[in-house]
Formats: C-alpha cells, structure tokens, sequence
C-alpha cells in the first residue's frame, strides 16, 4: 500500500490505487487486507479509479479503540474522498456487508455489488452464529487468538483435519495477528441475520453475486439481499465457489458499475 488517508476518528488507513476512470472501492471480508482483492482491483483499472484498503486493524493500517460499525462506514467515507467525493463500492463476504451499510447510511455512493454475503436465513443459522459470537468474544478476551481462528474457520465450514492442517502452516501467524478483526466482521455482520428494513433504504442499485458451486445457503442469502434491495438483482456465477476467480469477475462487475457511469 502506497498511499495513505485518515478516518474521521484519526485512525490511519493504507491504500492502493490503479487506473482512470469512475471510482470504484473494493472491501475485503473477514481474515483478509486489501492485498486479498488486489487482484480484481488491477482487473478492474483499465475501466476504472480502483481503491482497495487494509481495513482498521490489519496490514498496514491503524486501528483506535473501542470500535465501531460506524467507525468503519467512516473509513471508507474517507477512502470516497480520496476516490474523488463518489464511488461504487464492491465487497465480498463480510466486506459486502459493510459496504451495503455504507450505501444505506448516507454515503455518496453509485452503485453497490457484493459476493456472497453470508447472512443467516432461519433461526438454525441464526442460533449458530449467535454461539460463534459469544465463543469469539470469550477467547478475544482471553488473548486465545489462535482459539478465535479456528472458530472462525468452522464457521465457514472448514474440516477439523484441514483446520489442524492450518495451524501447523506458514499462514498461521499472520491469521493469528489479525485475529482481534474477526470481532469487527462480526459486527458488520449485525447479528447474522439479513438486514431487510435496512436494505429496504438502500436508493442505489445492487448487484448481489454467488458462485452456483457455492452451497445452498450462501447462494440463497446473497439472492435474499436482492430482494430485499430496491433496486436488487441477483446473478449466479457458473462454476465459482466462495473463493471467487477474479478473472471470473471482473467482466460482470465491469458491466454493472459501466452503467453506473454510462459506459460502453
């Protein structure tokens, strides 16, 4: 990251830009920097202004306690600053969430996509991740944060076998420094469950995407968000899984914030 910018509430953010163009800011989920959605952003800069940032607490960014869902929709006010005062927002998984909140509290936002933002869909669900909740907050608070890893990864679905495999690899430790994060996804993510009335003032168009490899509830919430968007439209990605091709991508985000701008 080669540039830098400041939130409202003093805390320092790293960034990367590329190409001209319509701004577009892209947001990373959760147990990832902006070096993660790097990729798409080059993709992304032969059409386009493209911002990708470490969120506060990771990479090279700093962070100011205590935190705060609206402290994050602040950052990235600043980064829509520094794209120029206006931009389309893109954001996968847990990123998706905030960067829907981001559009329905005000922000001069264009348009909005998301991939796979992984809103619980009944009380199942809904019960699971308030359990998650309660065990990250608990092993945070103890300083367990390779327990707050592994519980984040079975959340996702992860085998036991491949989450031991993790803990003996390289990665580990980067995992492990941006573990206290995990808590801030969690909150983006609002408790779970898909925020209809709150997407229900989104005024700007949505694009909500899934790979049709992906499972049923991840594609089935991402369709929810369209729905409960005003101007929500929902498209499935043949072969993908959560863990998205950006080469895949591109091109449909490209079309979708290209009308944003009325492009070719």
């Amino acid at each position: 990251m080669d540039k830098k910018t400041f939130s409202r509430d003093g805390t320092e953010l790293a960034y990367a830009r590329a190409g001209q163009g319509p701004a577009v800011v892209l947001v990373s989920g959760a147990m990832s920097t902006g070096g993660t959605v790097a990729p798409l952003g080059r993709l992304l800069a032969n059409r386009f202004t493209v911002l990708w940032y470490d969120r506060r607490g990771r990479g090279e960014s700093g962070d100011t306690a205590p935190y705060a869902v609206e402290r994050e929709v602040e950052d990235l006010a600043s980064l829509i600053d520094a794209a120029g005062g206006e931009a389309a927002l893109y954001g996968i998984s847990s990123g998706g969430a905030l960067a829907l909140e981001a559009a329905a509290s005000g922000l001069p936002v264009r348009r909005v996509a998301v991939y796979e933002t992984p809103f619980a869909l009944d009380e199942e669900e809904a019960r699971g991740r308030a359990e998650y909740t309660a065990h990250l907050t608990e092993a945070l608070a103890q300083g367990r944060r390779g327990d707050a890893v592994e519980l984040f990864l079975r959340l996702t679905g992860l085998a036991e076998e491949m989450i031991q495999r993790a803990r003996q690899s390289p990665m580990w430790a980067g995992m492990e420094a941006i573990a206290p994060t995990l808590a801030y996804d969690d909150a983006v993510m609002g408790g779970g469950r898909v925020p209809r009335e709150r997407l229900a003032s989104v005024g700007v168009p949505v694009l909500a995407v899934a790979g049709e490899a992906s499972p049923r509830p991840l594609r089935e919430a991402t369709r929810a968000v369209a729905e409960a968007a005003p101007h929500g439209t929902y498209r499935a990605l043949e072969g993908q899984t959560h863990m998205v091709d950006p080469n895949v991508l591109a091109p449909v985000l490209a079309e979708f914030f290209g009308e944003a701008a009325g492009r070719p």
